[in-house]
């Protein structure tokens, strides 16, 4: 049976003369180039396993030590709190900069340009050497000795409190820029028949464009927020007891580097796979406007590959939605 008449036997078709069968091309390069690329992952992983310059029973050990989980929760506390107040600060910066008023979008510029111009290690340090710049914290009337309150600068902020200050600030700065970008991506017809309904401003801002603009926000956030996850790391700096630190503090006890570090890999690795869950559905919920069916989840690619199994029938391919001009 010829290749063609296989297929019109597969289909339930008559043959015509007008039959065109496409075969797809081989591709042995292809195969040969992915047995390659997994031949050297073997062989990589193999090298590590049989190392025995590491020491996994201490991998074992420190993996769920209880300074190493302590490190864990406040990493993520400070992760959680920084990419909250930054992502406020954000939107209000993004509104500044967007707006009419000269002070305003001036004061955002300077703001964006200062913490985006400047490392973030150096403002970790700056932030925790505060004390030395300012003794004390006061209160009171501007170019005057009136004075109605004040504090020791190193009792107000703490290390921990110098680290989530920096980190926020900085953050604000860069999600600022990717807010801004997001309501740029809004048709400016959105706005005009905002205003023309009687909306003000504000409101408009808040019901109309920023919806709208969350399409675009959330992958860059999502990155962002993983990128804050890692660089708490830079805390260590300032003395503040994150998982790094702490990874770093139990290594020169031991004198297990290595042992250490792998340990706060593994424990990153996993908070940012964790992190990348919300990411996904939140993508896919501001996402639903923009395609006719939105793809299946992972959950539900695996419920429907396991009943396809159980009964015996092959699973159905993905559809993809295709808009029609």
């Amino acid at each position: 049976m010829t290749a063609l008449e296989q297929t019109r036997s597969e289909f339930g078709t008559e043959a015509t003369d007008d039959d065109v069968v496409a075969i797809p091309l081989r591709r042995p390069w292809r195969w040969i180039g992915a047995a390659l690329v997994l031949l050297l992952a073997a062989a990589f992983l193999y090298s590590v396993l049989t190392n025995p310059n590491i020491d996994f029973a201490a991998i074992g050990q420190f993996l769920f030590d209880q300074r190493i989980l302590e490190g864990v929760g406040l990493t993520l506390l400070i992760t959680l709190i920084s990419m909250v107040v930054s992502t406020v600060l954000a939107v209000v910066v993004a509104a500044m900069r967007l707006s009419s008023n000269p002070v305003l979008s001036t004061v955002a510029w300077f703001y964006v340009w200062a913490f985006r111009g400047t490392p973030l290690l150096v403002q970790i340090v700056l932030w925790g050497y505060l004390g030395r710049l300012y003794e004390k914290l006061s209160l009171g009337i501007p170019f005057t000795d009136v004075v109605f309150w004040h504090i020791d600068t190193n009792q107000l902020i703490s290390a921990f409190v110098a680290g989530l200050l920096a980190l926020t600030l900085n953050q604000a700065a860069y999600s600022s820029e990717i807010v801004r970008a997001g309501m740029l991506s809004v048709d400016e017809g959105q706005r005009e028949a905002a205003y023309s309904l009687g909306m003000s401003p504000l409101y408009t801002f808040r019901r109309v464009l920023l919806p709208q603009a969350m399409r675009v926000i959330i992958p860059p956030m999502g990155n962002e927020t993983i990128s804050m996850l890692k660089n708490t790391s830079l805390l260590s700096v300032i003395a503040v007891l994150e998982i790094y630190t702490q990874a770093t503090v139990i290594s020169s006890q031991n004198l297990k580097q290595v042992e250490l570090l792998i340990v706060a890999s593994l424990w990153y690795l996993l908070m940012t796979s964790v992190l990348s869950i919300p990411q996904y559905y939140l993508e896919r919920r501001y996402g639903r406007g923009t395609s006719r069916a939105l793809p299946p989840t992972p959950l539900q690619r695996m419920r429907r590959a396991f009943a396809s199994r159980r009964h015996g029938v092959a699973p159905a391919p993905e559809t993809k939605a295709v808009s029609v001009i």
